[in-house]
């Protein structure tokens, strides 16, 4: 019964984790970074498909983003989405390819990216916490089929892996902090 419990605490602050990853990795740290393009999504042929199904996004040097339609017809399509996506980002056609130039954030800026990282990192941390307080509840729910001993040692084993999660929340915190710090 524990193990399932564990599992499910696991998983659940696994995805926690990777959603604080996935939208953090969305800011612009002053640098190009081809998962900023991750969840703008294209129209192509009818459906809405994230952009890195369109073409290749690569990035030739520090603060450019080149996206290379597999077909050129994809083109104009590609160069909307990003118009309406809230990146801010103008691109730059040339009717092979589309370039994004990521401006160079400003002190002010980069202060502020650090109280949305920060944001962020609580409301992952506050998530961890309501998902440790569910699973719990649910192991003193079972008092009655196990001892106390049992109880205790299951409390400290969720408050073990809460601890080890709100770790690496941190460190990626930490990183991307330093990564938006970085002139």
């Amino acid at each position: 019964m524990f193990r399932e419990q564990m599992k499910s605490l696991e998983e659940k602050m696994g995805k926690t984790l990777q959603n604080l990853e996935g939208e953090l990795s969305v800011l612009k740290a002053g640098r190009a970074n081809p998962t900023m393009l991750d969840r703008i999504e294209v129209e192509y042929y009818g459906s809405m498909v994230p952009i890195n199904q369109v073409g290749n996004v690569s990035t030739p040097e520090a603060r450019v983003l080149m996206i290379t339609p597999w077909e050129k017809s994809a083109l104009k399509a590609i160069e909307k989405a990003i118009n309406m996506s809230d990146l801010n980002i103008n691109p730059n056609s040339d009717g092979q390819v589309i370039r994004l130039v990521v401006p160079e954030l400003t002190e002010e800026t980069r202060k502020n990216l650090v109280k949305i990282v920060g944001k962020k990192g609580e409301e992952a941390k506050i998530a961890i916490r309501a998902i440790r307080r569910d699973a719990i509840e649910k192991i003193k729910a079972m008092k009655n089929e196990i001892s106390e001993d049992d109880v205790k040692k299951g409390e400290e084993d969720v408050q073990k892996k809460v601890d080890q999660y709100i770790k690496k929340v941190d460190e990626v915190l930490e990183e991307k902090e330093k990564e938006i710090m970085t002139v």
